[in-house]
């Protein structure tokens, strides 16, 4: 069994943040800089609360240099970095724990990669132990900000 790296920007620090979008990029972009594949990463949260934002900062990060979308109706966009390739999945579609098989989860969380998965609770039992889990929620404060929770 693999270990995955849990990696978090110099000023993540413990608990949560509330980020404006121009903070939650700048945090996404140092993350990306600092993992190490093999990573997998879990973003959850509601509509429109800044999953692909964060995905796309951590890819640009990472050093992915193509545009980064949604993969929504894909399910699976598979981008090249400087170290590793990086798999961005959206199971929000998936219908099944089971139709993971058929978009390849095996293969791509073992391979030596960033995957950052939206919407993991949809992989039930076969989203692995050890990845870096990031949750983020509208603030009840501030609606331009985000409120983000990772570990």
């Amino acid at each position: 069994m693999r270990t995955h790296h849990h990696v978090l920007p110099p000023r993540a620090g413990a608990g949560h943040l509330a980020l404006d979008e121009s903070e939650l990029r700048q945090w996404g972009i140092d993350l990306g800089a600092s993992c190490t594949p093999p990573i997998i990463i879990s973003l959850t949260g509601e509509l429109g609360a800044g999953k692909t934002t964060l995905a796309q900062s951590i890819c640009a990060g990472y050093g992915v240099t193509e545009p980064v979308t949604s993969p929504t109706y894909n399910l699976v966009h598979r981008y090249e970095a400087p170290r590793s390739a990086v798999f961005h999945i959206d199971l929000y579609r998936l219908e099944k724990e089971s139709d993971l098989t058929n978009i390849g989860w095996d293969e791509i969380i073992a391979d030596r990669a960033l995957v950052i998965v939206e919407w993991p609770e949809r992989a039930g039992n076969r989203m692995p132990d050890g990845h870096l889990h990031i949750d983020l929620q509208y603030s009840a404060d501030d609606p331009a900000r985000r409120v983000l929770l990772a570990g």
